[in-house]
């Protein structure tokens, strides 16, 4: 957000802002809370989740830096949002950025930006769970970690390199499988020689065309 903003707008920005580091599995928001800040994701990767009324666990998306935690102009969280790697945030206020928004075209078009990109990988994710097999939602996963990490190319022979922010636990439930049926693709898709796995979270990809084959 900073990036767009004027020296006065960063400077009142600076004034109210407020740094924090996470640790995996720290909560930063919770869902049907009083929305009273926003959040920037400078660092690291946190997990959306809704809870059901019977007490079930859904887990529902992620976030990565740059992007921004919080509903604008809600006036309640609508998620759980929890650290799922090392999070380091930068908090505002509610108030202090919805009037930088309300005077900022720049940023206006910045955040609306990021809410058309989470609306396409809504719309993506809606095609993984509702037609993809197995292997094909265990590889789209590693795709869209791997794009958000910077990789944007696809082309034969462009590699890359990224750790896995979830346990098997939490891949299985964003995927809608179980966890020894993740387990069991994450190995298939190791012996094909399409990823390698070290310390069962650091994942390198010699090929990203034949992920992108994989995930369909």
């Amino acid at each position: 957000m900073c990036a767009v903003l004027t020296l006065a707008e960063l400077r009142t920005f600076a004034e109210n802002a407020r740094r924090s580091s996470h640790e995996p599995g720290d909560h930063l928001m919770l869902e049907d809370s009083e929305l009273t800040s926003y959040a920037n994701v400078t660092g690291g990767i946190v997990k959306l989740s809704r809870v059901m009324r019977d007490g079930r666990q859904q887990l529902v998306g992620l976030q990565f830096a740059p992007d921004l935690l919080g509903r604008l102009f809600g006036t309640e969280n609508k998620v759980t949002v929890e650290a799922a790697s090392p999070v380091d945030i930068c908090r505002v206020p509610k108030h202090v950025l919805e009037a930088l928004v309300s005077s900022s075209p720049e940023l206006k078009q910045r955040l609306l930006d990021q809410s058309l990109q989470d609306l396409d990988e809504a719309r993506d994710w809606m095609v993984t769970l509702g037609r993809k097999d197995a292997q094909q939602r265990v590889a789209s996963l590693m795709m869209l970690i791997a794009r958000r990490n910077g990789v944007e190319e696809i082309d034969s022979g462009r590699g890359a390199a990224f750790d896995l922010p979830l346990t098997r636990a939490d891949m299985a439930d964003l995927l809608a499988l179980t966890v020894e049926t993740v387990c069991r693709q994450i190995s298939k898709l190791r012996k094909d020689g399409v990823v390698g796995i070290r310390n069962h979270r650091r994942v390198t990809v010699p090929d990203m065309s034949r992920l992108s084959a994989r995930a369909g």
